[in-house]
């Protein structure tokens, strides 16, 4: 990890990042029955990259991604004390460098980013379920605040 670089990602990333992508939603599957079977895609990777108000950073080491991550400003709920924060999303880093606190140096240049944009208030969703990505996040500082309840019914 000595030619590990952390910067921001560019339109020629965009094939490799939708690759991540599909890893995520693939890791992701076991923690939602609700998901749909075919392929589908949760972000606009293209759109957050060229986005005045988000930003994908990528860990590259000997010019290969091995991990990504977006920031995006959002409008708060009225009743918060910051009129606007930051979402975290799009955390992914290659199985073969997890363990490497990559993800922690992805998630350090977003929140840097998210403050030079002025904000001060940061937020991420993981599954209840997915006990490394929880480890990870609490790991780094974050906190669970609320819990989204699901009811299925036939």
């Amino acid at each position: 990890m000595n030619n590990l670089k952390i910067r921001a990602a560019v339109d020629h990333d965009l094939a490799v990042l939708q690759k991540f992508e599909q890893g995520i939603i693939s890791a992701e599957r076991p923690f939602n029955s609700s998901l749909k079977v075919e392929d589908i895609c949760y972000y606009d990777i293209a759109q957050l990259i060229q986005g005045p108000e988000s930003i994908v950073i990528v860990a590259e080491e000997n010019a290969v991604l091995v991990g990504s991550g977006y920031a995006r400003i959002k409008q708060s709920k009225a009743y918060l004390k910051h009129d606007k924060h930051g979402y975290l999303g799009f955390m992914f880093v290659a199985p073969s460098h997890r363990g490497c606190g990559i993800n922690q140096l992805i998630i350090e240049a977003l929140v840097s980013w998210g403050k030079a944009q002025g904000l001060t208030a940061f937020y991420l969703d993981a599954y209840a379920d997915n006990a490394p990505a929880l480890k990870a996040y609490e790991k780094i500082g974050f906190k669970a605040s609320l819990i989204e309840m699901k009811l299925t019914q036939a």
